[in-house]
């Protein structure tokens, strides 16, 4: 019965409700990294224009980490979000943007506010001039935003910069002013609203407005946009809702109705940013279109088409052509207003001692273009001179490329459709019911979901969105979670158990009391994940990042030898000069296959290669219940080739109960129920909760129902074995065989034989001694997971190992592994012992994911390799572990290494789009295949592959969207 304290699964009463279904982890790490960060180091999000390719991102990387203080930077290529975690005493976020911004790149800090807020308990204030000099020396003190101090409360609110001033910086400065202070609560913003203001006639109230809210019971910020008259307020959810804030707004109204706050909903900047872009891209490609057709036109299709085209080889002015002007006017604003952008972006580049995408295109380009104008010189200067344009070359290219960004970035943007679904999820509108003082209901109003605050008791009716994250307080049916969790079939809602917000209800009306909201609500908790996860840099990636640092380069110096070899070759008379096309030179020829080979060239496609499919991946897995904490946890997965499971609450239901109970001594069942019920009470293990719920239901059955639990002193938990305490004169102890030998508690043959047939059908025994002496015994069952045995099943099929891992008795463990069909189990296992059991696994080469839902299981969820916490578990659980299995089936064990190998060999896939383009582009663009062939790739026609291999890529990683879960498959 080791297991009693061994798989400690946390409380499931009121508190359990209260908690967060999942602890959001940090933009760009796993949660293991930020556990053993440092308080004192901060993150700041940005938003960076102008990033072309992984060697835009390298070079901002590069000039950061150079930057004093800077110890991470996380770039995303796709979007351009970078999370920078830095030391406030070495640098700052201004430093970090300017360090950015001379690199050539705009940024945004996109941190909606910095500010952090605590309340203090000061000591020692007598009147108002003590309050005033209380808020002097917080007001003086740098980093302090606001502070109000409240001598009636003897308390001070204090708003202040976390990267310049910490809370213990706040009470040594209070204590200096000749006071003392006590932290009472501090707290980061996690739930705001957004308000319009109405009926103000001047500013001057909205300013009343805005120090009325701010001084209110749990507000922590108010943001005002005056001129709008709009506001943001940060508030805590436990102590007040956008209600509250609003009724406190219209009751301040200097005459009735006067004052009018609504909802006001911000556009979100994501959506913005992209469909910006989007349109950006288009209209760009649409501007060049005008120019580059006419130009297209009377270069290539009309001359074909005699005697129709004849007017473009009339001669102005010795061999100047009316073609070669038109091309001149025409193929120019494309070059410089449209083309303006490859400009820049590639005089950025080169200032930064660094090359992209910009650079290859202006190179070929200008190349082409400056070449052409060359040849319009000569022909109006020179009476013989005889030359081809290219204009139709720069044109064509720049609009070819153009199209292709335009295409990537829409492909892009569907990249997000899984996570875009989930925000969609939650309704607009909920019942909101009024209930009396005997629980009946008063009257009913429809309000927006975002109005709901916490303890309220919303109805949902069939066919409607369960509005928030609640328990279920009346009536019963049935909710289908598929959108949230990728269980088809409908689950079962009565009194007591939780529902989802986002999920539908089937067939019945029930009444949900709201327990999270806002941040705190699970489907905000899946998104703020799956952005950090899709922020995060797999490891694999860092083949493209070596890559792309050297790409352009060496392609810049292969098309000059390109250019270079087949100029020499065509004046030594090394090919035959029926090569060269009509109206074109050996040097134009030559000019032709380097430019080729300058835009055909790409290191966009490889930097896309892995964020697109970690995007649609992490979002595709977020969709079916498999929450993945980071490219990290993504790439690790796809090698485990053994998972290490836990037995309690992971391979079980984890809900034990009692089948039996003995008695071993003279004591009544109902004495001694009321002993062992007075040890256990203090116990959240889920045994010890069986134990405590068999014992209420004896005294029920009996019509004995006391009123209280009698007080434990000296209780002591001992991990992995049980507890102790003494319950009135008479010393306790609960707990398994270990327990009782260390107590040197002697177990009689009626005992051992009690605990042997009940091992055999794997029931876990509780024993208890009273004063030295075996007093009884409880038998537990806690039945196996139905899917359990398909899932190790599968898992072999697969070529993985399953080990399980559990502090129960060797016995009890035998009896379930023999259930599921593991063959290899450690029984009788510490905490502690888990994690090591793991390393010596890991020591033989393994690559090892555990699967677990304790606090206990913790240790070893952060030794392994992947860590996989059961949704159901405790939070400490959830943090620890990179993947988060929300429904708690364990057939997403299987889902979580099967979306990874899956991923990963899409994103090798993406490399060979991406590398096949150049590698086999770059040699035909040379015109390798020209001698043999005649095929020659013009350059017009290398800027169109150039674009597709970006574009492929991207598809490519889209495919990852009609992902299917393994298990369902084989079944259907």
């Amino acid at each position: 019965m080791s297991s009693i304290r061994e798989n400690g699964g946390g409380a499931r009463g009121d508190d359990d409700l209260k908690a967060p279904l999942l602890q959001p982890a940090s933009a760009g790490q796993n949660s293991k990294a930020a556990t053993a960060v440092d308080k004192k180091v901060r993150t700041a999000k940005f938003k960076i224009g102008d990033i072309k390719c992984t060697s835009c991102t390298g070079s901002i990387e590069s000039v950061l980490k150079e930057l004093d203080g800077v110890q991470t930077v996380a770039i995303s290529v796709l979007d351009g979000h970078a999370a920078v975690t830095y030391v406030p005493e070495l640098t700052t976020v201004e430093k970090i943007k300017e360090t950015i911004e001379d690199a050539g790149f705009p940024v945004e800090h996109l941190s909606e506010q910095d500010i952090a807020v605590c309340r203090l308990k000061i000591k020692g204030m007598m009147c108002t001039s003590c309050a005033e000099s209380v808020e002097r020396a917080l007001l003086m003190i740098d980093g302090v935003k606001k502070a109000v101090v409240g001598l009636a409360l003897e308390e001070a609110k204090v708003h202040f910069d976390p990267n310049v001033i910490d809370i213990a910086g706040i009470i040594e400065s209070i204590e200096d002013s000749g006071f003392g202070a006590v932290l009472v609560s501090s707290g980061a913003d996690v739930n705001k609203v957004h308000l319009k203001l109405e009926g103000f006639e001047s500013l001057e109230d909205c300013k009343q407005i805005q120090s009325l809210l701010e001084s209110a019971q749990g507000v922590n910020h108010v943001e005002m946009d005056l001129d709008e008259h709009k506001l943001t307020i940060n508030y805590d959810s436990a102590i007040t809702g956008p209600r509250s804030l609003i009724q406190l707004i219209e009751e301040a109204s200097p005459s009735p109705n006067m004052y009018h706050a609504t909802l006001y909903v911000p556009p979100r900047q994501r959506e913005n940013d992209q469909l910006h872009e989007t349109q950006m891209y288009r209209n760009q490609f649409l501007w060049s279109c005008i120019f580059s057709v006419p130009v297209f036109l009377f270069s290539m299709a009309l001359p074909m088409f005699h005697p129709y085209g004849n007017w473009l080889s009339y001669k102005l002015y010795h061999n100047l052509t009316v073609g070669m002007l038109l091309r001149w006017i025409l193929c120019t604003p494309v070059q410089f207003i449209v083309g303006r952008r490859f400009y820049v972006g590639a005089y950025h580049a080169l200032r930064r001692k660094s090359a992209n995408m910009d650079v290859l295109v202006a190179l070929g380009t200008n190349t082409a273009y400056f070449y052409s104008v060359y040849v319009i010189i000569k022909a109006t200067t020179a009476e013989n001179f005889e030359g081809q344009d290219f204009f139709e070359t720069s044109a064509m290219l720049i609009s070819f490329i153009l199209l292709g960004k335009y295409l990537e970035v829409v492909a892009k943007g569907k990249t997000s459709d899984a996570l875009a679904k989930l925000t969609e999820l939650a309704p607009e509108t909920a019942c909101l019911l009024t209930l009396d003082t005997d629980g009946s209901v008063i009257s009913e109003e429809e309000i927006s979901t975002q109005l709901i605050q916490r303890n309220d008791i919303i109805k949902i009716v069939p066919g409607a969105k369960v509005a928030v994250d609640g328990v279920v307080v009346d009536g019963q049916s049935h909710v289908n979670e598929s959108m949230i969790t990728g269980e088809a079939r409908p689950v079962a809602k009565r009194p007591g158990d939780k529902v989802i917000g986002g999920t539908v209800n089937e067939n019945g009306c029930i009444h949900v009391k709201a327990t999270h909201v806002g941040s705190e609500a699970a489907l905000s908790q899946i998104v703020q994940l799956v952005e950090a996860a899709q922020l995060a840099r797999a490891p694999v990636q860092q083949l493209a990042d070596r890559i792309s640092r050297y790409f352009v380069p060496t392609v810049v110096v292969v098309a000059f030898i390109t250019w270079l070899v087949w100029f020499i070759a065509g004046e030594v008379g090394l090919y035959p000069r029926n090569w060269i096309p009509k109206a074109m030179d050996k040097f134009e020829l030559a000019l032709q296959f380097g430019i080729s080979v300058l835009v055909i060239a790409c290191p966009c496609a490889l930097g896309l290669a892995t964020p697109t499919a970690v995007m649609v991946a992490t979002g595709k897995g977020a969709s079916q219940g498999v929450l993945i904490k980071g490219g990290d946890a993504l790439e690790k997965a796809h090698k485990v080739k053994t998972v290490v499971f836990d037995k309690t609450g992971t391979l079980t239901v984890g809900k034990p109960q009692v089948v039996s109970a003995v008695l071993f001594s003279n004591f009544s069942m109902e004495e001694f129920c009321d002993l062992a019920t007075a040890a256990e009470a203090n116990s959240e293990h889920p045994i010890a909760k069986a134990v405590v719920d068999h014992a209420k239901r004896f005294r029920h059955k009996i019509g004995s129902n006391p009123d209280h639990i009698p007080e434990v002193k000296d209780f002591e938990v001992h991990t992995g074995a049980g507890v102790t305490g003494k319950v009135g004169e008479r010393m306790v102890l609960v707990g398994n065989r270990r327990l009782m030998r260390t107590s040197e508690i002697t177990l009689g043959p009626e005992v051992e034989k009690y605990i042997f047939e009940n091992e055999e059908l794997a029931r876990t025994c509780v024993l208890v001694a009273i004063d030295g002496k075996m007093a009884g015994a409880f038998a537990v069952t806690d039945p196996v997971k139905p899917e359990a045995q398909r899932v190790i099943s599968f898992l072999r099929s697969m070529g993985i190992t399953s080990i399980m891992v559990t502090g129960d008795n060797r016995a009890t463990a035998a009896a379930i592994a023999r259930d599921v069909g593991i063959d290899y189990f450690f029984a009788e296992t510490t905490p502690v012992g888990k994690a090591d059991k793991i390393k010596d696994l890991q020591g033989k080469g393994e690559i090892v994911a555990m699967v677990g839902d304790g606090i206990n299981d913790s240790p070893a969820l952060v030794a392994a390799d992947v860590g996989m916490a059961i949704g159901a578990g405790t939070n400490v659980a959830i943090e620890a572990a990179d993947i988060v299995l929300i429904k708690s089936n364990l057939e997403d064990v299987v889902t979580a290494i099967d979306l990874s190998r899956k991923t990963i060999a899409r994103i090798r896939m993406n490399y060979v789009w991406a590398l096949g383009y150049n590698v086999l582009g770059m040699p035909i663009a040379a015109g390798i295949l020209y001698p043999f062939t005649g095929i020659r790739l013009p350059p017009w026609l290398a800027g169109a592959c150039m674009a597709a291999s970006s574009l492929s890529v991207v598809c490519s990683s889209l495919l990852l969207q009609s992902y299917k879960k393994p298990l369902h498959v084989r079944e259907g």
